[in-house]
């Protein structure tokens, strides 16, 4: 059976997704994918969850020009995306990013794209890092944690996190750049129905540098199989969370998005 590629267009320069497909078939990879849409509101970036948490899909390749990736909502969608792919395969989907006009540096993408490989469209190794790509195994979580986003138009953007191994006692999560909005512990992979919160605390406000998140909490013991829920509005540009403690040295995991 041969390897899938996911190819998300940034725009709608149809020449270049057909000149990427053309070259995914010459290299005995079948492409499919999708124009990309910035609707951050109805969450458009979902679309393509079902595609890439298919273990047949062995490449995601995105199309764009170098300002194509300097638009936040873009960036956020693609991050979203990103967290949302790793989140269901439980490992880190190879990434492909082809540019189709001028240079993309990589210190210039989001965090979570940046170990994506950069190739330009008219570029003599683009079949090559097709292949070598494709062929790359995903990487495993490494992280002491778990990190999922569920977005549902109409219910809102839920973050998910939780211990990986250890459990934790207690949990705490703030958003820079957004408000939280609801919280909830249940079972990992969905958000539930009902919740028990023990302790629970809103609205903290947690200063990092420059960047000031909105924090939330509870003191739930959670093991690898629970997971601590928190509903944002908004398009946070950074995610906080890790291990609640009452003391100000609490050791917590940033993650930038956009």
């Amino acid at each position: 059976m041969a390897k899938k590629v996911w190819i998300s267009a940034l725009n709608k320069d149809e020449k270049s997704v057909q000149a990427v497909m053309a070259a995914c078939r010459k290299y005995a990879l079948e492409p499919d994918g999708h124009f990309w849409s910035d609707d951050v509101e109805k969450m458009s970036w979902v679309e393509a969850v079902p595609a890439l948490k298919n273990k047949d899909v062995a490449l995601w390749a995105i199309i764009g020009k170098p300002e194509d990736f300097s638009r936040d909502k873009t960036r956020f969608g693609l991050s979203m995306l990103t967290v949302a792919a790793t989140a269901r395969r439980k490992g880190r989907l190879p990434m492909l990013i082809i540019s189709t006009d001028g240079e993309i540096a990589a210190q210039s993408l989001p965090l979570l794209l940046k170990d994506a490989d950069i190739v330009p469209l008219a570029g003599a190794n683009l079949g090559a890092k097709l292949v070598s790509r494709a062929n790359q195994p995903a990487k495993a979580p490494t992280a002491e944690y778990r990190l999922n986003v569920h977005g549902l138009p109409g219910i809102g953007l839920w973050f998910e996190i939780g211990p990986a191994s250890l459990p934790w006692q207690g949990i705490m999560a703030g958003v820079n750049g957004a408000i939280i909005d609801a919280h909830g512990v249940g079972p990992a992979d969905g958000i539930p129905e009902r919740a028990v919160l023990e302790y629970p605390v809103k609205g903290m406000k947690i200063q990092l540098g420059d960047a000031e998140f909105d924090t939330w909490a509870v003191k739930n013991n959670l093991d690898s199989s629970q997971s601590y829920y928190v509903r944002c509005q908004g398009m946070p540009r950074s995610l906080l969370f890790g291990q609640f403690s009452d003391d100000d040295q609490a050791e917590v995991h940033v993650l930038g998005i956009y």
